[in-house]
C-alpha cells in the first residue's frame, strides 16, 4: 500500500504515534488510508450540505475495509465575489485546490481518494488533482 510509507516499520513509530494521538487504532492503520476531500464550507450556499455526503462516504469507506481521513478543499463563490476585487481570485482557486489536494494526498501517502466537490471550479480542480496523483 502507498500508505505503508507513513505507517509501517520501526522508523515510522513517530508517525504512528501521531495517528494514535488522533484516536486511530492499530487495526485502522493496517487498512488502506482513504482521503475524503470535502469542499464543504459555510460561505458558499451550494457547499453547505456537503458534510452529509462526506459522512456517508466515510461510513462507506469503513464498511469496505478502509480508513477514511477527511481534509478540506477551499472554495470561492462567484456570486459573492462578483463586482469587487474578490473576483480576481475566483479562477485562481482552481489551481490552488488542485495543488493542495495533490500535496496532501502525496505527502500523507493516501491509498485512494474520494472527492466531494460542487461548483464550476472545484469539480475541474478535483479532477485535475486526481489525474495528477493517479490513485484510485
Amino acid at each position: 500500500m502507498i500508505s505503508d510509507r507513513v505507517k509501517k516499520g520501526t522508523m515510522r513509530a513517530p508517525h504512528r504515534s501521531l495517528f494514535y494521538a488522533m484516536g486511530y487504532t492499530k487495526e485502522e492503520l493496517n487498512r488502506p488510508l482513504i482521503g475524503i476531500v470535502n469542499a464543504q464550507n459555510e460561505i458558499i450556499p451550494g457547499h453547505f450540505h456537503l458534510n452529509t455526503i462526506a459522512q456517508a462516504a466515510k461510513i462507506g469507506v469503513s464498511m469496505a475495509g478502509g480508513t477514511p481521513m477527511e481534509f478540506p478543499a477551499i472554495g470561492v463563490c462567484d456570486g459573492i465575489v462578483m463586482g469587487h476585487v474578490g473576483m480576481k481570485y475566483s479562477l485562481a482557486t482552481r489551481e490552488l485546490i488542485a495543488d493542495s489536494i495533490e500535496a496532501v494526498a502525496i505527502a500523507h501517502g493516501f491509498d485512494g481518494l474520494i472527492l466531494i466537490p460542487n461548483c464550476d471550479k472545484i469539480v475541474p480542480a478535483m479532477l485535475m488533482a486526481a489525474a495528477r496523483i493517479n490513485i484510485p
